[in-house]
């Protein structure tokens, strides 16, 4: 099997003439020897009379000797002219015509710029580089007006031989050429051949959504009477999309729906969530709120409103729900409960008070991502669906995790985001800390991570953080929780580009990229495996680990027994 750069190919969906090209890209792996390297979606440019030349090639393949063969994939039709091969692209023109493209000028140009590219890397030695055209849906009917060596030219009736003639220009058995690793670093670096990670992102949230969209689609299946339904779900199993499920379904019934969460953070993030979706409803309103909004928003109606100036305000406030009743317009079709393991028992009665009498309650949790040592609820009687299956992190990460967890309680890989190092880096002190963190910063930026991609999450809360107190990381602007809200109720934040949490704030979230900084602790303790666990689970492609050295000597200690 042939090694393949960008690695995450096989995550990519495609239609049209990229489904073509990944089609080909899966049987050259297959089908090549393990000698071979293809790499897709080759891109260059070079300076030719003081412009800018951009150069693309859909393969390049190298042989063990270092042949150098460009593979261009035409899908489609084609057009035969006195000119040669032309494909026609989109619309152009007030005449609705479409422009065309000669095929053989193209693959001679841009064949022509990477030989002047790899020439400097030869040092006095010969790269060869030898061209293909591929076209796997036509077949031409004169070869000899094509422009090209018939020889090199596969169409479709060729097709199946394609491998063969691979291996007969550039064969296996020939002697490796020592200019094989100045090739591949021309490939990978030189030619910045990174997947573009925006679209990988995009890809691999999407692939999350449809592979963890089946907790949803199961739990929605279950019948009971009265409905009450607890989910324990591990992170990344797809409980948001179920909360958002039901709520969308009871709106659309024209039932009224509300979410109850503990965490603000996570309150406003399903609230835009649901905000996309609200207006296809009927008359039906549903509400979203923290626990302790909630109690003030019901308090304030009655004209008690909360005097948070108090040290025990919440506490009051809670108490106070509870000992009222809800008026009718607090009631509900849809009781929806998500971070079950955060709340407090008493919370559960007074929640179930806001139920109409046919109303359905749901209950989401996850003990590992109790950070406050908080008892589980009891809740009998009702029906226990668990999901063990993470489809958001990469497995490389639930690998991590897995080797601190008990058997019992490691967590089951079902997502397709390719596997990436989990990078650690280790501080001193806090000088070096902050040291670790802008060079995690700046290493997630080269490895193609926009700036909206990327979050740093502490480990600490943010009384405690050192990077809590900082909106400036050397050239990294931070935009970070500065502990106010405005008149509409919405948490204001510092004008930065990178977001900055702590892994309190931070849980129900997630994000592409997380540096997990600022973790320090002398012993591994349970809520300690808990924070680790919330804190990594929260990236979707990509983790860095920045560890004091005594956390760092702790976790190597536990890995080894």
């Amino acid at each position: 099997m042939a090694k393949v750069y960008p690695t995450r190919w096989r995550q990519m969906q495609g239609s049209g003439a990229l489904r073509r090209e990944l089609e080909t890209l899966a049987l050259l792996s297959e089908a090549l020897p393990d000698s071979y390297t293809v790499y897709h979606g080759v891109h260059w440019n070079r300076v030719e009379r003081c412009e800018s030349v951009f150069g693309e090639i859909d393969f390049a393949i190298v042989s063990p000797a270092g042949r150098v063969l460009l593979l261009e994939q035409k899908s489609g039709f084609l057009e035969e002219t006195s000119d040669g091969l032309v494909k026609r692209y989109g619309d152009s023109g007030s005449q609705g015509g479409k422009s065309g493209k000669s095929v053989v000028t193209q693959l001679a140009r841009n064949a022509d710029a990477l030989k002047s590219k790899l020439t400097p890397l030869a040092q006095g030695q010969r790269i060869p580089v030898d061209v293909l055209l591929f076209c796997p849906d036509y077949q031409v009917k004169n070869p000899a007006i094509a422009g090209l060596d018939p020889a090199r030219l596969i169409d479709s009736s060729r097709r199946q031989q394609l491998v063969r003639i691979i291996t007969e220009i550039a064969p296996p058995d020939e002697a490796e050429s020592p200019l094989r690793g100045r090739i591949h670093k021309f490939f990978t670096d030189a030619l910045e051949l990174v997947p573009d990670v925006g679209a990988m992102a995009t890809e691999s949230r999407s692939a999350y959504t449809r592979l963890s969209g089946g907790l949803a689609a199961w739990a929605r299946r279950i019948e009971c009477e009265p409905f009450r339904l607890r989910v324990v779900g591990t992170a990344g199993s797809g409980k948001t999309q179920l909360a958002l499920s039901v709520f969308r379904t009871a709106l659309e019934a024209g039932r009224r729906p509300i979410y109850v969460c503990y965490n603000r953070p996570l309150g406003d993030h399903f609230a835009k969530l649901v905000a996309e979706f609200s207006p296809l409803a009927g008359t039906a309103v549903g509400v979203v709120a923290t626990y302790h909004q909630l109690c003030d928003r019901i308090l304030t109606e009655r004209g008690e409103r909360p005097d948070f100036s108090q040290p025990d305000a919440f506490r009051a406030m809670e108490q106070r729900f509870l000992d009222i009743a809800p008026d009718a317009a607090w009631q509900f079709d849809e009781l929806i409960v998500d971070e079950g393991q955060d709340f407090a028992a008493e919370w559960r009665d007074a929640l179930l008070r806001l139920l109409t009498p046919e109303g359905r309650a749901w209950w989401l949790e996850d003990p590992m991502q109790n950070l406050y040592g908080r008892p589980p609820v009891p809740l009998p009687g009702w029906v226990v669906l668990r999901s063990d299956t993470n489809y958001r992190s990469p497995a490389t990460i639930l690998a991590t995790l897995n080797r601190l967890l008990p058997e019992a309680r490691r967590i089951d890989s079902g997502g397709v985001a390719d596997d990436a190092d989990v990078e650690v880096l280790t501080y001193s002190d806090s000088t070096d800390l902050l040291e670790k963190t802008k060079r995690a910063l700046t290493h997630s930026r080269t490895l193609g991570f926009k700036k909206d991609m990327v979050a740093v999450v502490s480990f600490r809360g943010r009384d405690k953080s050192v990077l809590s107190n900082l909106n400036q990381l050397g050239p990294h602007s931070l935009k970070r929780f500065t502990g106010a809200y405005d008149l509409f109720g919405n948490p204001v934040f510092d004008e930065g580009d990178i977001l900055m949490e702590s892994v309190y704030r931070f849980k129900g979230q997630s994000a592409p990229c997380v540096i997990f900084t600022e973790i320090d602790f002398e012993q591994l303790d349970e809520l300690t495996l808990r924070k680790l666990f919330v804190g990594a689970t929260r990236a979707t492609m990509k983790l860095f680990l920045v560890l004091s050295d005594r956390a760092a000597s702790t976790l190597l200690q536990q890995d080894a027994v």
